[in-house]
């Protein structure tokens, strides 16, 4: 790239001004993507580690058996980190990615963005548009063209956490209420996990646990060189119990 500096796509959508970005890394020389809502920095291929970890985490706890055959629904495109990561287990025989807005589709489909070439090219792999809130709360489930269809894990990264979110309605999904409807379009044993840029939070764990059958917090550490130093995500995980899509608590950690 001959510019330090584009602005890829300039967009309008019903949750704010939504930019893609690409400058070049300075020491690097790397192109760098990033994302911009309004004026918030949403994310940046720069900063991957979390994204990942937020699938490797969540599928680690899902059967490793000879011919096991998963089912993945995860809530939030963005730059396909967490998708690419899920189509990278090869016991994943369908993804489905449901994203609110379809601008972010459109740059996937368009190539705009790295992963984009990958995520469109796999049979695996369909990208939804709706609002995975909404579906959540719904009890067809996540898939508009399935209803009823439940998953073995469930992955969303969408709002900052559970306290910083990027649209007041999301709010009600973190609460015992929403999990609960959440947890039933897990399959028994299923896996729910959620990526947060804050530090782990008691009061969402306790609400995880009023739902879910066995529940953790898992910090994530990776380099950040923009401020000398490391940062943090945390990747939540609650698994249902083997028996029943949702449960009483039976533990935690």
């Amino acid at each position: 790239m001959g510019l330090r500096f584009e602005e890829i796509d300039w967009q309008p959508t019903p949750l704010g001004e939504i930019s893609l970005r690409r400058r070049r890394h300075p020491v690097s020389g790397e192109d760098v993507y990033e994302v911009k809502l309004g004026d918030e920095f949403l994310m940046s291929s720069l900063f991957t580690a979390g994204e990942i970890a937020l699938t490797e985490l969540a599928l680690a706890e899902l059967p490793d058996a000879e011919g096991t055959a998963l089912d993945v629904a995860v809530g939030g495109l963005g730059l396909g980190y967490t998708a690419q990561a899920a189509l990278d287990d090869p016991r994943v025989r369908s993804l489905t990615v449901v994203e609110a807005l379809a601008e972010v589709i459109d740059w996937h489909r368009r190539r705009l963005v790295p992963l984009g070439a990958r995520l469109t090219s796999d049979a695996r792999c369909r990208l939804t548009h709706g609002d995975f809130f909404a579906l959540a709360a719904d009890p067809h489930g996540l898939d508009p063209e399935a209803p009823g269809r439940r998953f073995d894990a469930v992955l969303l990264d969408v709002d900052h956490s559970p306290r910083h979110v990027l649209h007041p309605r999301h709010a009600a999904l973190y609460r015992p209420a929403g999990l609960r409807a959440l947890a039933e379009h897990l399959r028994p044993g299923g896996v729910f996990a959620l990526w947060s840029n804050d530090p782990p939070d008691e009061q969402f764990l306790s609400a995880l646990s009023e739902v879910f059958a066995h529940t953790s917090a898992q910090v994530v550490d990776f380099d950040n060189a923009l401020q000398n130093g490391t940062s943090t995500n945390t990747v939540y995980v609650a698994r249902t119990a083997p028996d029943s899509a949702t449960s009483s608590k039976v533990s935690s950690g």
